[in-house]
């Protein structure tokens, strides 16, 4: 067995793998990048080596000085984790040259199932159902419109050595096939240096359904169980649970007979994941093989009670498996929801900055992985991922309400995130039916996130809540000599403005409880919440809620279940004065246009003089490994381009100026 574990990755993937050493009593080094020198995982880990500047290209993605970082402390293996080098073979022959174990399969496995084409090729070929397409190389975005053609729309475009949804498009028609293509290869070239293409027939209402599987270098293979991955923004996963609500036991056992077959067929030797799109009659095809651990594996643990990471690393040590496929159960229901660093009001554009509060929620059914803390700053140079929360339950239904209590009370400030997007998917009537794809983002939220209009229990809730905070903050202030005066009459009528909506109300509160009459209705609400707290946890007549609420110089902001809205609790007059307050307008257009988040310009599509019209592509920004393509808001003529293909830009920089 190992003695010392060096980890080539960050963030909470390099956490997770740090617990998984000190479960094992092997030490562990982390490597690490200039911008994460005060991480978590650098100050949990028994040795860190500085392995350069915060470019990727530069620090986790060079062979060499993780390499020498390896030998220098002594390593006896590396674990990759997953992304940067999780997945080259070339990485796992040059530590096999110098004596070094790759915690991660066979480089035949690799290079094989590495490369979209090859597997899918090789899978064919081994007998598990593949998706028509094209699977030779395409050079350039007209030969890519005509296959996409011949196959018939619509069809995905996909690198040939993505992942992490990188280089990935959807095309329905000739001029999205000609875009998608170009966007495509630019990201894959950026993201993993290999601009190859190819094109496939896109399911139409596919599910996005995974295989887990896990051998040793003795032969022996097992799978457990699945993983559904439908729900999904921009191909990246955003919420993964196990099993799949849609599987029956029949096609379970089919795909997992083939997923084991394939990984047989290329002698896998360690924990991977053969990914399957299966379409509305559970008819499966080959997607891809992930020849890693997976982002999403921690509800596969939870459902199995098996430690992936541990079952890795002994494989790698040349340990048998001990586990048979009778062992593997489903014992209940998990789910996982991605924290990202991102702006869903915004069109989920990165938020960079630094973490003033990170409060995550704590309980015997939720589960964390998470590589930052409060203060901890949000690089622009990496993935946004802040944290995973998953969750476990003895049925879905159970998952479901255990995640939702989670995120109701998962307090993030400093940096936006996509905490309300994700509580508002999971209050929808389709998700708790089980009704997913993967175009489940684009239909139901076609024209953007919004929040949810509160109603009904959670418009009573946001009331009271906001009413009863209100009323502690007078209540202390009476105490602060010199402050404000006492009020006389604790049940005073009121008006609680939930945005630009007026409720009145009337108020008899008390620490502990307040009562609020609306109109008719009684609502009782007890909690133990004091100002200072930013997460009010209580219950309104008898039933258990929890919300975030931070006070602003006029009122609160107030998150609960994908609403998020200002509260100001004031009298029927002022009520009457917010009314008459005209609404902020918003420009539309004006003579610039200007980067929405810090990045790196990849691509300026137009040139000084041209014509463009509104919502045509103008300049392509990089963002926390994504390309995000910036589109005119008007029609104009291009007057200046103040930045060239390669220029680092902050946010609100100009990028080009209209001539009117």
């Amino acid at each position: 067995m190992f003695t010392k574990i060096l980890i080539a990755n960050r963030g909470e993937i390099a956490v997770r793998i740090i617990r998984a050493c000190q479960k094992l009593n092997i030490t562990s080094v982390q490597v690490y990048s200039q911008a994460d020198a005060g991480s978590l995982a650098v100050e949990m880990a028994d040795e860190a080596v500085l392995i350069g500047p915060a470019p990727a290209a530069q620090s986790y993605l060079d062979m060499d000085k993780i390499i020498a970082a390896a030998k220098e402390t002594g390593a006896g293996a590396v674990h990759p984790g997953f992304g940067f080098l999780s997945e080259n073979a070339d990485f796992a022959r040059a530590l096999e040259a110098e004596g070094i174990a790759f915690i991660g399969p066979n480089v035949r496995s690799i290079e094989i199932m590495g490369d979209k084409i090859a597997s899918k090729e090789f899978a064919a070929k081994a007998g598990v159902s593949t998706v028509p397409g094209h699977m030779g190389l395409i050079d350039d975005a007209d030969e890519a419109v005509a296959i996409a053609k011949n196959v018939g729309f619509p069809v995905m475009i996909k690198a040939s050595a993505g992942g992490g949804g990188k280089g990935m498009r959807i095309a329905w028609d000739e001029a999205q096939a000609h875009e998608g293509f170009t966007s495509a290869r630019n990201e894959a070239r950026t993201a993993f240096g290999d601009e190859r293409i190819f094109i496939e027939k896109f399911i139409t209402e596919p599910r996005h359904i995974e295989i887990q599987v896990l051998g040793d270098k003795h032969g022996n293979i097992i799978h457990l169980n699945e993983r559904e991955c439908s729900i999904q923004r921009r191909n990246q996963k955003v919420i993964e649970e196990a099993p799949s609500p849609f599987l029956d036991a029949k096609t379970r056992a089919a795909m997992g007979a083939q997923a084991v077959a394939l990984a047989k067929a290329v002698d896998y030797d360690s924990a991977g994941t053969v990914e399957f799109i299966v379409d509305k009659g559970r008819n499966f095809y080959f997607l891809e093989m992930n020849t890693r651990l997976q982002v999403e594996h921690p509800v596969s643990e939870m459902l199995t009670g098996v430690d992936l990471v541990e079952q890795m690393i002994h494989s790698a040590a040349g340990k048998k498996l001990r586990l048979k496929q009778k062992d593997i159960g489903i014992n209940g229901w998990a789910m996982e929801c991605r924290v990202y660093a991102e702006d869903p009001y915004r069109n989920f554009l990165p938020s960079i900055g630094r973490l003033k509060r990170f409060d995550p929620p704590y309980g015997p059914d939720l589960r964390l992985d998470s590589g930052v803390r409060a203060g901890d700053s949000v690089s622009i140079f990496y993935d946004p991922m802040l944290a995973k929360l998953i969750s476990h339950g003895p049925d879905r239904a159970g998952a479901l309400a255990a995640m939702q209590a989670g995120l109701e009370c998962f307090d993030v400030a400093g940096v936006q995130s996509n905490i309300p997007f994700l509580s508002a998917v999971l209050a929808q009537k389709r998700f708790a039916d089980g009704a997913l794809t993967t175009a489940y983002i684009d239909e139901e939220f076609a024209d953007g996130f919004e929040g949810i209009a509160p109603k009904g229990t959670a418009l009573d809730i946001l009331i009271a809540a906001a009413a009863h905070a209100q009323a502690q903050l007078h209540n202390r202030a009476q105490h602060i000599s010199g402050r404000v005066r006492p009020v006389a009459d604790l049940a005073q009528d009121q008006v609680v403005l939930i945005d630009r909506d007026a409720y009145p109300i009337q108020l008899a509160s008390q620490k502990g409880q307040s009562v609020i009459h609306r109109g008719k209705r009684r609502l009782t609400l007890e909690t133990d919440w004091h100002p200072g707290q930013h997460v009010m946890r209580g219950r309104l007549n008898g039933a258990a809620f929890s919300l975030i609420i931070t006070f602003e110089p006029e009122g609160c902001i107030l998150r609960y279940r994908g609403s998020q809205v200002r509260a100001i609790v004031c009298s029927p007059r002022v009520a009457q004065l917010h009314k008459l307050l005209p609404e902020k307008e918003h420009a539309a257009g004006g003579k610039e246009i200007t980067s929405p988040m810090p990045g790196q310009v990849v691509l300026i599509e137009v040139e000084v003089g041209q014509d463009v019209k509104n919502g045509e592509p103008v300049a392509v920004v990089e963002a926390m490994k994504m390309e995000n393509i910036i589109r005119a808001e008007r029609d104009g003529v291009i007057g200046k381009i103040h930045v060239a293909a390669g220029d680092n830009v902050a946010a609100d920089d100009v990028l080009i100026s209209f001539t009117d």
